[in-house]
């Protein structure tokens, strides 16, 4: 299993250069709509999505569509399929509707491996100076090129992490670095304890 600054490359979702193939979930769909939650420890993908304003899902379904068009077209085949549609359903609708039915299916826990695999396709890909900075901030080992040397810590220095936000906020668009710091709090089992704090005490780390 590879590591990139902190984010698993999870079997099924593994990179070819810059294409990302991904494979279909196989779990019982269950969509719950509460409204956005409050995390206490780390969450899945669907949580994330269900709390995510619509206006970074746009943002990043159009950067695939500009980098790497074969993330997208897999992205709209494998959720259909998953729906128990064909593509063609999905892509004969204009593109707003396109990205509003992604949005809202990615929201499903039968998609949350697929909607993790995108996330990681687009941080990895398209956000490689916040993971590099984060890792530098974090003294974790990584080869410059989003991919950590190593394992990852045990346990996270609180006031290191503080500082370390506290310069990338500053730098990053708040709703990102948030985004981030969940997918990066994904790979420890239950996230860590210092993470989950900062995630829910710190106003400025919102995904709405």
């Amino acid at each position: 299993m590879k590591i990139r600054c902190g984010i698993r490359i999870l079997p099924g979702g593994v990179f070819f250069g810059k294409f990302l193939r991904l494979c279909p979930c196989h779990r019982q769909v269950q969509c719950i709509d509460s409204g956005p939650p409050h995390f206490s420890n780390s969450v899945k993908s669907n949580e994330l999505y269900s709390a995510l304003d619509p206006a970074f899902v746009t943002q990043m379904l159009d950067w695939f569509r500009a980098n790497d068009k074969n993330v997208y077209k897999s992205a709209v085949a494998t959720l259909a399929g998953n729906r128990k549609l064909r593509p063609v359903f999905i892509q004969k609708k204009s593109l707003v509707e396109q990205y509003a039915w992604i949005h809202k299916t990615l929201k499903l826990h039968a998609c949350e491996t697929i909607g993790e695999h995108l996330l990681q396709a687009y941080l990895m890909a398209g956000q490689q100076s916040l993971l590099a900075m984060f890792c530098d901030g974090m003294g974790i080992p990584h080869d410059g090129k989003g991919s950590v040397v190593g394992d990852l810590p045990k346990k996270l220095d609180a006031g290191r992490l503080s500082d370390t936000i506290e310069r990338l906020v500053d730098i990053f668009e708040p709703r990102l670095l948030t985004v981030y710091l969940h997918c990066f709090n994904m790979q420890h089992p239950g996230g860590w304890p210092e993470l989950n704090e900062k995630l829910a005490s710190d106003p400025r780390l919102v995904l709405a």
